[in-house]
């Protein structure tokens, strides 16, 4: 069977659909549930949701054949039925997915910490604050703009009034200083 050929007897078995004719809806769905299907599959990219979607396009192709104009083209009718289902259902579980991401992130609630991991918590900040003590005049501003403040490194330097280069090294060598006097703290070690 030629394409126009084809087309026509698609578009018979669509205008018999719209009489209510369930063979014809059976020939049509012959005729074109691999081509509709293939269109969801590309468009929903899951095949077991591309399944289900193809089952409501052929359901609503069933309810809607009688709006279909015979002197129209029965694949062009189809398929932008089939796209316009896709596309909703891709935009549905993305909704949901934002809905269940929102729903999520509003009633998390973190543990509340019990007294052990409180006083744990409180003796780490007073290791950091002493060991903070050790640093230089010029690391510790550097440090505190950019790790207490969220500042990146040019904004420290403009803030600082110093070079980008310098503002790095300060960083880097109060970081190391830090790290230095962490490890020495945990081991029970004095302040360097």
């Amino acid at each position: 069977m030629g394409d126009s050929t084809a087309a026509a007897s698609l578009a018979a078995s669509l205008a018999r659909c719209g009489t209510g004719d369930q063979t014809a809806f059976a020939e049509v769905y012959d005729q074109s549930s691999a081509r509709v299907h293939g269109l969801v599959l590309r468009v929903v990219r899951d095949p077991s949701m591309a399944e289900e979607c193809t089952q409501e396009v052929f359901l609503e192709i069933w309810r809607k054949a009688n709006t279909f104009r015979v002197d129209g083209s029965p694949w062009g009718w189809m398929l932008a039925i089939a796209h316009r289902r896709a596309v909703d259902t891709v935009r549905s579980v993305q909704a949901s997915r934002t809905r269940e991401n929102s729903y999520a992130k509003q009633s998390y609630e973190p543990p509340s910490p019990g007294p052990e991991e409180a006083a744990m918590h409180a003796q780490e900040r007073a290791d950091v604050r002493d060991c903070l003590e050790t640093l230089s005049p010029a690391q510790r501003p550097s440090i505190e703009l950019a790790y207490w403040d969220g500042l990146t490194h040019h904004e420290v330097a403009t803030r600082l009034d110093a070079p980008l280069g310098t503002v790095k090294s300060r960083i880097r060598d109060g970081l190391r200083r830090l790290a230095d006097c962490l490890t020495s703290t945990e081991e029970g070690g004095d302040h360097a």
